[in-house]
């Protein structure tokens, strides 16, 4: 007879399924990518770890917290209320968002991985389950969302976590490329935590027409990227 778990148990839970989704370890290739980061670097608009702080500040203020952050919050209620048109909505406003190609198939091979990923657990979408139909081209922030839903974990902290992941790879990405040493790199986690927190407070506010990143620099440098000479990260 199955007995249902105590909230105490299932919030421990969700919390370490988040703890797993945001892993370095998580078998999806997102260390492959730095999202226009390495462009920075030998185009010398990033040199130091003061420029890496401003840098990284201005793609949370200009990117995540007016793209990714508000769209993984109206994801995730798209799953939570088996809402297949919304979802294949905001999956499509995503990738219609990616400003280079770069960037563009960084999301979807992620999606792809992820999702594949979650087949081999068992923990993909089912429509014989009431789960609402994936787009057919399910990006990262699509999946991230499912996982998240799946995993009982609230929205609210599905954002940070997102948002920590996000960081995490940056400052993993600028240690290889830079060069920038590891207690530069948590200086840089300690001034930017309170950041993310403001980030998620503001696209939990956002109503839809107030949607959109504001980041020619980074497209700029991705797409450049591209056609870099030599490079570390994937384009």
């Amino acid at each position: 007879m199955h007995t249902k778990e105590p909230t105490s148990a299932i919030s421990d839970l969700a919390l370490l399924g988040l703890i797993q989704l945001i892993s370095p370890a998580l078998p999806i290739g997102a260390f492959a990518w730095s999202q226009g980061l390495e462009s920075s670097f030998e185009l010398g608009w990033v040199t130091n770890e003061q420029e890496l702080y401003e840098w990284l500040e201005g793609v949370l203020n200009d990117g995540l917290t007016r793209c990714e952050l508000p769209v993984l919050a109206r994801l995730q209620r798209c799953w939570q209320n088996h809402d297949s048109d919304g979802l294949a909505y905001w999956n499509n406003w995503i990738h219609a968002n990616r400003e280079t190609a770069e960037l563009s198939d960084e999301d979807i091979r992620l999606g792809l991985a992820l999702t594949r990923l979650l087949a081999s657990l068992d923990l993909e979408p089912k429509a014989e389950n009431g789960d609402a139909l994936m787009p057919a081209e399910p990006g990262y922030v699509t999946m991230f969302a499912w996982t998240a839903h799946t995993r009982h974990v609230p929205v609210r902290q599905t954002l940070l976590g997102f948002a920590w992941a996000w960081l995490e790879n940056q400052l993993a990405a600028a240690c290889k490329a830079m060069p920038l040493g590891h207690t530069a790199a948590q200086r840089l986690n300690e001034q930017l935590r309170p950041k993310l927190v403001s980030a998620v407070d503001t696209a939990l506010s956002l109503s839809d027409e107030e949607l959109g990143p504001i980041m020619p620099g980074l497209a700029l440098g991705s797409a450049q990227h591209e056609t870099q000479y030599s490079r570390l990260f994937r384009s």
